[in-house]
């Protein structure tokens, strides 16, 4: 029996066939492009601007952080481009001032926040999270953000929200990865309203004690600890709350792979691997997934009668 190490498996036995066939196209004609001395240098030359004030929350995982290099220059945002170092490379001139997220729907006090009253909405806490992303990767993250419940509190939500949804920034020209119908655009994700108003639940506008770097969803992103990576939409310029259950973007592109709810469940597979263990980059082992990604303490009563196999 031959048992390859991770680096050996090829990007479409853990990539869905749509977008490793897309990611082939956009290849193409930019030719390959290394991830080591160039990726790393280019995390330092993004502009690293400190948060004025972070305090440290006591819920935090005491694991072994992840670098700040390695936490930008490897990661999943599509709007940027497929391939893991693509949003490092690809974002560096992206423009988040001026910026606003107008909240709308089903609230009695709709209104557009600008970044700079989202930086002075609630007290900025540092929380170090785990996060787990769906192809079986996982780190461990120290977000700066507060409960997005603060928000929400803000706008009023009727009797008539059952759901909040949240779009991501649409604009081509500064996001080359929309230029490919990979998945349609705008990135819509979405939750249920206990859940957004869960206090795990971060609106995340840092990490690593500085304003939130370009490559991982600056100038504000949603960070939801239990659920796959894909939840956590970043570069958010709307949020809606609505009654019915929203039609996200990996559920409309692939449903039968991705599912709205998310949830950790080492038990349930990726239609094309499993989902039991985890690699956590920087590691060679591989570790057991945790269900709920370890948070099931705090969360799991918000599905309790559920089925998780089904409601995936």
């Amino acid at each position: 029996m031959i048992i390859r190490r991770p680096a050996d498996i090829p990007a479409s036995e853990i990539t869905p066939p749509e977008v490793y066939a897309a990611r082939r196209r956009l290849m193409a004609g930019a030719g390959a492009l290394a991830l080591g001395a160039g990726g790393l240098s280019g995390a330092a030359a993004q502009s690293r601007v400190k948060l004025e004030s972070v305090r440290p929350w006591p819920g935090s995982t005491k694991e072994a952080q992840n670098t700040f290099e390695q936490i930008t220059s490897y990661s999943n945002f599509y709007e940027f481009g497929l391939d893991k170092g693509d949003p490092l490379r690809n974002s560096k001139a992206f423009r988040t001032r001026p910026w606003t997220v107008a909240v709308e729907g089903e609230v009695r006090r709709p209104r557009s926040f600008t970044i700079e009253e989202l930086l002075k909405l609630a007290p900025i806490e540092e929380r170090v999270y785990r996060l787990r992303c769906v192809e079986a990767w996982s780190m461990v993250i120290p977000w700066a953000g507060y409960p997005l419940a603060e928000l929400i509190r803000q706008v009023e939500p009727t009797g008539n929200a059952k759901f909040v949804e949240f779009h991501t920034l649409l604009d081509p020209r500064q996001m080359p990865g929309q230029r490919d119908p990979v998945i349609q655009w705008p990135y819509v994700e979405g939750l249920r309203l206990d859940e957004a108003m869960h206090p795990l639940t971060l609106l995340t506008l840092g990490l690593y004690g500085e304003l939130l770097p370009n490559a991982n969803g600056a100038p504000v992103r949603l960070v939801v600890p239990w659920k796959y990576g894909f939840k956590s939409g970043k570069s958010i310029v709307r949020i809606r709350f609505v009654e019915r259950m929203p039609t996200t973007a990996w559920v409309r592109s692939a449903p039968h792979e991705y599912g709205f709810y998310a949830n950790v469940n080492p038990a349930v597979d990726h239609p094309r691997w499993s989902q039991a263990r985890e690699r956590r980059i920087g590691e060679l082992r591989k570790r057991e997934t945790l269900p709920f990604n370890g948070y099931g303490d705090q969360v799991a009563s918000l599905y309790a009668g559920m089925d998780l196999r089904k409601f995936y």
